[in-house]
């Protein structure tokens, strides 16, 4: 991941349009965390905490996790600020580095798309993971307009049931769930949830 731009973007990343299509993501994720109290969530690729910090509530930890020195002041200021006493922050990038952690769920809403090697990063998630545990990915649908160099223009469904189930994962569903209008790179765009067992 290109860190430099995301650095550039911290102070200014939680736009309107941001805020709102992360409150879409958290709604439906906080679907697919009922009866996880007891349970420690990693927010890899986390950001400012703009969907992990509202979903909080539904489990006992979160770590939010991102390469971003700067979205990660941004969240712990908001973690202070709101006085959220279960989240805590750390800078790492799992694509260069292997974490010494172990988590229940994992995480990661709109950051596929920025990693080059898919598999690769599922791999490093799964060894993250505790037996049984499990991997929630939002992102985009496949997307023929959009054609950018550094990142994916979506996933297809399929494809990416193949590689999760290469890497070990079980029980791997994928739906779609929104479709909006300029949410992707300025295109309309569809989102799907995807949810994994290791």
């Amino acid at each position: 991941m290109e860190n430099n731009i995301f650095e550039q973007l911290a102070k200014k990343y939680d736009t309107e349009e941001r805020r709102k299509l992360a409150q879409v993501i958290a709604e439906e994720v906080r679907q697919a965390l009922l009866n996880l109290k007891t349970k420690s969530l990693l927010d890899y690729g986390s950001g400012t905490g703009l969907v992990s910090l509202q979903i909080a509530d539904l489990v006992n930890s979160v770590l939010l996790v991102d390469s971003s020195a700067q979205m990660l002041e941004v969240a712990q200021a908001k973690i202070t600020n709101e006085s959220i006493f279960n989240a805590k922050v750390r800078c790492s990038d799992f694509t260069k580095e292997t974490p010494e952690l172990k988590t229940d769920i994992v995480l990661m809403s709109l950051v596929l798309l920025h990693i080059p090697d898919t598999k690769k990063i599922l791999q490093k998630l799964f060894t993250v993971l505790n037996d049984g545990g499990r991997l929630i990915i939002v992102d985009f649908d496949k997307n023929d307009q959009i054609d950018h160099p550094k990142v994916h223009n979506g996933f297809l469904h399929e494809e990416l049931k193949k590689t999760l189930s290469e890497v070990g994962f079980k029980s791997n569903e994928i739906k779609t769930f929104f479709h909006g209008e300029h949410i992707f790179m300025n295109q309309d765009a569809s989102m799907f949830i995807s949810s994994s067992i290791k």
